[in-house]
């Protein structure tokens, strides 16, 4: 095996959840050019499906749409069993899934006026989708005594959002978002504690902020988020493919428990 060969993931099973996401679609494009089989897990089955057509003439993998609500526990345990039917082994778990209520009213409320309806909502939800895709994947990937599972995480997982760059544009994170993206990265390194034995590696991998030219244009908050990173700019989507590569393939057989930062320098300073 080569040293770019450790990157490929040809005839290997990925699932990837929230694959109809901004930048679910982009790791989805990111695998299917590995010709690695992938599962596109989202309940947005009409953007799911567009994008399984969009990727299956460019990939030589096989291309899966599973339209699983993975913050609940029968429909996780039937999709990976159909999964494991279909495809004997998995070989990679890319938890990029998170609810965000858009829509919600209280969504940008002060924290203390925060309601704790909501707070219980999008607490539960996102974690209990990482617990039940890491549980069942788990039981999976212990019994065939190998398997890399990612965790993907943010900035505000690991240091508090600089509110000063927001001003009005609502797009500053809510409180939930800083919780749940924190336990993820600690969740990751008890798993990797506990399935190390069995060959299954399990590491997060931590984000910072995208660029969307629909959702940021040339906003105030764009020139403010750029002047806070050490490159002088958002993310592109493009700029993560080598870690996911790298995560989920050989180039990272000896690493797990770790939380791999790709932020343009936000949290160096």
């Amino acid at each position: 095996m080569t040293d770019t060969d450790r990157f490929h993931l040809e005839g290997k099973t990925v699932i990837l959840t929230g694959s109809a996401g901004r930048l679910g679609s982009h790791f989805a494009e990111t695998f299917a050019s590995t010709n690695a089989n992938l599962i596109l897990v989202d309940t947005e089955e009409e953007k799911n499906t567009k994008l399984r057509k969009k990727l299956k003439d460019k990939s030589k993998g096989k291309i899966v749409v599973k339209s699983t609500d993975v913050s609940d526990e029968q429909n996780v345990k039937n999709m990976v069993k159909e999964i494991r039917q279909e495809f004997k082994t998995i070989d990679v778990l890319v938890n990029n899934a998170h609810y965000v209520p858009r829509g919600d009213p209280n969504i940008d409320a002060k924290f203390e006026k925060f309601p704790l309806s909501l707070w219980e909502k999008t607490i539960q939800s996102n974690l209990n989708n990482i617990f039940l895709c890491c549980r069942e994947v788990g039981r999976t990937m212990i019994k065939q005594k190998f398997g890399s599972i990612i965790n993907v995480s943010s900035i505000y997982g690991i240091v508090g959002p600089d509110q000063r760059i927001y001003g009005k544009s609502r797009l500053n994170s809510p409180s939930f978002y800083s919780a749940t993206k924190g336990a993820v990265v600690n969740l990751t390194r008890h798993l990797a504690s506990e399935w190390g034995k069995y060959n299954v590696r399990v590491n997060t991998l931590t984000l910072g902020g995208v660029y969307d030219k629909k959702l940021h244009g040339n906003s105030e908050f764009v020139k403010n988020y750029s002047k806070r990173t050490m490159l002088g700019r958002m993310a592109n989507p493009n700029d993560y493919d080598g870690a996911i590569l790298f995560l989920a393939s050989d180039s990272s057989k000896y690493m797990t428990g770790s939380n791999l930062i790709i932020d343009g320098g936000w949290t160096a300073w």
